[in-house]
């Protein structure tokens, strides 16, 4: 590779967000208890300590196609974290999310949650994004129904939504 050649670092940018992949330092910064001026007071939370510890176990979510920071473009600050848990099963790609309490209620997360769909729908071998939800959290299922999610089953705890290609093969 020419030093010419610029690494793989994909953002994918919406209105009031841009969704940019996780460094390694940053991932070290929130498992020591740094802080960054860069981050909204109330990041990360819990779910955003749990995505970097497992990292090391899972390098593929540090990609360009794996787990992504949630900066706000107004204030620059970091507000939360999105993910696809990285490389696919079957064309299922399974997502993930989470933004700071600070900033809930302002539709960030059915903002991102669709975005980030969208793009991994265009990623080769992928042609469904799915979501597990915990009936508990209907602020969750709200995200997923705004973020054009359909729920395609429940379980007696979890209801699991899905959005797809229509015209490829899902079997």
């Amino acid at each position: 590779m020419s030093s010419s050649a610029s690494p793989v670092h994909v953002d994918v940018v919406t209105k009031r967000l841009v969704l940019r992949p996780w460094a390694r330092s940053q991932a070290t910064a929130v498992l020591e208890g740094a802080r960054s001026p860069y981050w909204a007071d109330d990041f990360p939370a819990e779910g955003d300590r749990v995505v970097a510890g497992l990292f090391e176990q899972y390098p593929d979510w540090l990609g360009p196609y794996g787990h992504r920071l949630v900066i706000e473009r107004d204030s620059g600050l970091v507000v939360g974290s999105i993910g696809l848990f990285w490389p696919p099963s079957e064309g299922v790609l399974e997502i993930g999310y989470g933004i700071v309490a600070s900033r809930r209620g302002r539709g960030y997360a059915p903002e991102a949650t669709q975005v980030l769909a969208d793009f991994a729908l265009t990623l080769p071998g992928v042609h469904t994004v799915s979501a597990d939800v915990e009936l508990s959290n209907p602020a969750s299922v709200r995200v997923l129904e705004k973020a054009g999610f359909h729920r395609w089953t429940t379980g007696e705890n979890v209801a699991k939504f899905r959005i797809s290609i229509p015209d490829r093969d899902l079997r």
